[in-house]
């Protein structure tokens, strides 16, 4: 996670249902009860505005149509975890959300259930503790900022997130990304120190909060490696992950990919256009040449 995922723009659908939940009541909030409020942190979709590190192979449009998918993805995945919740560790969804005034997009892409916490600041750590502190005046014992670059990964380590959390004394959890970020940052309390002195968007951004939790004496639980789908390689990976036959018998309490609908229906429709797929080809032919 890092401030690729920072908010501007205005919303656009291309090639997915912008309003997948219609007929739901919009206003309606999320689960307070829960021990657990999750947040994933959201961009409204615009082209030009989202995923622009996909930009080539992807046009504008694609891209911001790429964003919507995921996000109603990874929110459909804090709702599963949330069903298969252990009794003491409930799991509420939110999405922390701008730019001002894109409320209408969030409400018509994504379920009722997924709260919506306003979260504009110039500074990506800003943004993340500013959500860290809402999910907390909002009645849960723990928070957890979540990235939208990881429509696939496995429902069981939310889960597991929020049941650590659920455990006396103070504790983090971290998911590592596999490009030295994280996708996943989970809090008992709302530490300050956790975001400071971050060098974000960098490969040291994990390394960095870990020491920060060493400066404070704050013990981390370390989930596995995932990856980000932030450039081609990383979107071929996906495309690829999305492509496999599903198991005949598929099991929450093992680590498997989620069933990430909403974006395999996209890239399947993309990748089917022979005209993206030689637009794949040729960026990754000039990738070669160039390296």
């Amino acid at each position: 996670m890092d401030h690729a995922n920072r908010f501007d723009g205005k919303a656009v659908s291309f090639g997915v249902d912008p309003e997948p939940h219609q007929g739901l009541d919009r206003a309606a909030p999320a689960d307070a009860a829960a021990a657990c409020g999750i947040a994933v942190m959201a961009k409204a979709s615009a082209p030009g505005r989202a995923k622009t590190r996909l930009v080539p192979p992807l046009t504008f449009d694609e891209a911001a149509a790429l964003n919507t998918a995921f996000l109603q993805d990874v929110t459909d995945n804090m709702l599963l975890a949330a069903r298969h919740a252990a009794p003491k560790a409930g799991i509420a969804g939110y999405a922390a959300y701008g730019p001002p005034g894109s409320e209408d997009f969030f409400r018509g892409a994504l379920p009722a259930s997924i709260g919506l916490i306003a979260a504009w600041l110039p500074n990506f750590g800003d943004c993340l503790f500013h959500t860290i502190r809402e999910i907390f005046a909002r009645g849960h014992a723990a928070a957890v900022v979540l990235n939208s670059d990881s429509p696939t990964l496995p429902t069981t380590l939310l889960n597991e997130t929020a049941e650590v959390l659920a455990r006396p004394d103070d504790r983090a959890v971290l998911g590592p990304s596999s490009d030295g970020g994280y996708y996943l940052l989970g809090l008992k309390a709302a530490h300050r120190r956790m975001f400071e002195d971050i060098a974000w968007s960098t490969e040291r951004v994990a390394e960095q909060t870990r020491a920060r939790a060493r400066e404070i004496d704050l013990d981390v639980h370390l989930l596995p490696v995932w990856y980000d789908v932030d450039d081609i390689e990383s979107l071929r990976r996906l495309h690829a992950e999305l492509c496999r036959p599903a198991p005949s018998c598929r099991r929450l309490d093992a680590p498997q990919p989620h069933d990430a609908r909403h974006t395999a229906a996209l890239m399947n429709r993309l990748w089917r256009d022979g005209d993206f797929t030689r637009r794949v080809e040729g960026f990754m032919q000039v990738e070669r040449v160039s390296a």
